[in-house]
């Protein structure tokens, strides 16, 4: 959320932000709302003075017998009950307004961000690897997943629905070798702590990650119940330290996490209709970082290549691309995308998001933080990326490392994941 203040003394350069963005919006009923709201303030304060002096000059009058005198100062006081009540249901109807208003608005685009309108205006950080090369037609992963037997998408649409698949095999064993895999990287050569979070989370929890009230929609909702299945392990791995103060001292924390992911796709429905790149469910690790205001864009430069290093240590090509202002999600300041190279469907897909939230979801879960010898709090900075999306890291297994004959061989540092195995035999 931004911060109420800024918004009020800077409104032309949140609608430039929010303009670049690709929302063309007007600030104009905010600060209108919000004068009022302040003005009804400020007579409230005033109104509440007048009957202190009143009241104390009505307790004098009384003990000096001046009766007649103090009925005229407590009618006063009882009309000014009346206004100051009248003033505090006004105040009472603006604040839910203004605090709607502002979960509302996007957090604003860093300095750095390149400007543009869409994915096609983000830049190429760099690349790694090369892609493969192949002396046959490569296949996508749902061809080479169904010939093996390790991918079924018939018998998951007969168990839920569309957009489900069933793991078989080397398949459901490759999925939990890479989830152990990614964890053992991140816990052991890049200083993570492991949790294991709850899978479902409050309102209060996706409000302060920003999915809600925005992205309702895109959640499974638990009927009868305000519990939402995670989207991602971002959102209860980020309310860890909801509504607590950190010590600066402690910063960064780093935290990693494999969780189940559940989303509707709404809106997505036409697009990636074959194999596991748009699912209602999927599994992923996730790492993220609470730092100090002035080392948290150090702090994403080493979050992504942290993710990076997943797709070296499996010897997949991939490219880095920044986020312009038009391509960013709702709540960063700045997103770099790592998008590994499919060579069955001759494109780039992405694999991991890594963001830099500012205090953005700080001051919407109010996580703070305390220098020390320090009297005051700041509001810490969030980051997290995807270390990384497991299914997609599978499909790009399966279609780089695919063999003339049909089977797939194992990237070596997963050998010891799948005890040993070194290919996926074709049938």
């Amino acid at each position: 959320m931004l911060d109420l203040r800024f918004v009020r003394e800077h409104p032309e350069v949140v609608e430039r932000a929010l303009k670049n963005r690709g929302l063309d919006l007007s600030l104009a009923e905010f600060l209108e709302k919000d004068a009022a709201r302040r003005a009804a303030l400020t007579e409230l304060e005033s109104l509440r003075h007048e009957r202190n002096t009143l009241s104390e000059e009505v307790g004098r009058l009384k003990k000096a017998g001046q009766q007649a005198e103090a009925e005229g100062l407590i009618r006063r006081v009882k009309e000014i009950n009346q206004q100051i009540k009248a003033l505090e249901e006004k105040v009472e109807a603006f604040e839910p307004w203004v605090r709607e208003f502002l979960l509302g608005l996007p957090n604003l685009p860093h300095d750095s961000v390149p400007v543009g309108a869409s994915a096609d205006d983000n830049p190429v950080v760099h690349t790694w690897g090369e892609p493969p090369r192949f002396d046959f037609e490569p296949r996508p992963h749902w061809e080479i997943g169904e010939a093996l037997g390790i991918l079924d998408f018939e018998r998951a649409a007969k168990i839920t629905g569309s957009r489900f698949a069933l793991l078989k095999g080397a398949g459901a064993l490759m999925e939990r070798a890479l989830i152990n895999f990614m964890l053992d990287l991140h816990t052991q050569k890049h200083g993570y702590t492991e949790v294991w979070p709850p899978f479902i989370t409050n309102r209060a929890a996706m409000i302060g990650t920003g999915q809600l009230p925005k992205f309702e929609a895109d959640l499974f909702k638990l009927e009868g119940w305000d519990y939402f299945l995670v989207p991602t392990a971002e959102v209860p791995v980020t309310n860890i330290h909801r509504e607590e103060i950190l010590k600066a001292e402690d910063l960064p924390l780093r935290y990693t996490a494999y969780t189940p992911c559940f989303r509707s796709e709404a809106g997505s429905y036409g697009k990636d209709v074959r194999g596991l790149i748009r699912q209602h469910q999927f599994d992923k690790v996730e790492l993220v970082k609470f730092s100090l205001p002035e080392t948290s864009f150090d702090e994403l430069e080493g979050l992504r290549a942290d993710a990076e290093a997943v797709l070296r240590e499996l010897g997949l090509h991939y490219r880095v691309v920044e986020l312009c202002t038009g391509d960013l999600g709702f709540a960063a300041a700045k997103t770099y995308d790592l998008e590994v190279w499919l060579p069955g469907q001759g494109l780039y897909r992405e694999i991991s998001s890594c963001s830099n939230f500012t205090d953005y979801q700080a001051r919407r879960a109010a996580i703070r933080f305390r220098r020390p010898g320090g009297h005051g709090t700041e509001l810490v900075h969030t980051l997290n990326g995807s270390g990384l999306a497991v299914g997609r890291t599978m499909v790009a297994i399966l279609e780089n490392y695919q063999q003339a004959d049909g089977s797939v061989v194992i990237p070596e540092k997963l050998r010891p994941y799948m005890g040993g195995m070194e290919r996926i035999p074709a049938p």
